[in-house]
């Protein structure tokens, strides 16, 4: 389903798109058109031909790379105002996507055609560099993460997942925990099952409440 976005909540989110010069103005004016995906949809698949580049309105993405065996890595997410570097490596390289992105809430996002972000890129330098420090962040992050999983323990990435999500309480399951730490469901569950005993959390069902944060918080740091 597609909508007409709002020019200006547009700019606001992504400030890189002010100051254009009129014709590009009217060209992204002709290309408005919001798609709307509920929770759960396939935003992009892998070796899925890149269609354009996309700016994200409302919702969230989570971008994951999915192992011969069925196992999930997350890699990162996409929150409004950011847009996806493998989307921009797909156009940049003229290649197919090399992982997938599933809406994880229902979202909104505008898609811009190739020739539009080739244009972009070409005459509008405050997007180019946007673009540019979207790589520079994601692959910071992508760097620790391959450090993470090569060197921590599992249980300290366990803690430290839980940790970032803020909540006392999180309303999550053993998979989607395993999912994003590209590990088992069976793994996790027994690490959760320790956590308990030492009264680091309370497990309920699809539910996890942090009870000793300064518990889990050594875990994470050791």
């Amino acid at each position: 389903m597609s909508a007409a976005v709002d020019f200006s909540q547009l700019l606001d989110l992504y400030p890189a798109l002010k100051g254009l010069p009129e014709a590009l103005q009217d060209m992204l004016r002709q290309h408005q058109s919001v798609i709307s995906l509920p929770a759960g949809a396939q935003v992009f698949a892998e070796h899925q031909s890149c269609q354009g580049f996309p700016l994200l309105i409302s919702g969230q993405i989570k971008v994951v790379k999915l192992a011969a065996s069925g196992r999930e890595l997350l890699l990162y997410r996409v929150t409004p105002g950011g847009s996806c570097i493998i989307t921009s490596s797909c156009l940049l390289g003229h290649s197919a996507y090399n992982a997938r992105g599933i809406a994880e809430t229902p979202l909104q996002l505008l898609i811009f055609p190739m020739e539009v972000f080739s244009r972009l890129m070409l005459e509008h330098p405050p997007f180019r560099d946007f673009v540019f420090h979207l790589f520079a962040d994601r692959i910071a992050e992508l760097m620790q993460l391959v450090e993470e999983v090569a060197f921590a323990r599992l249980d300290q990435r366990l803690a430290k997942l839980i940790l970032a999500r803020k909540e006392a309480t999180l309303n999550v399951t053993h998979q989607q925990l395993a999912d994003e730490l590209g590990s088992v469901r069976e793994i996790v569950s027994r690490l959760l099952k320790g956590f308990a005993e030492q009264g680091l959390v309370s497990l309920g069902r699809e539910q996890l409440t942090v009870t000793d944060r300064a518990g889990l918080q050594n875990i994470a740091a050791v």
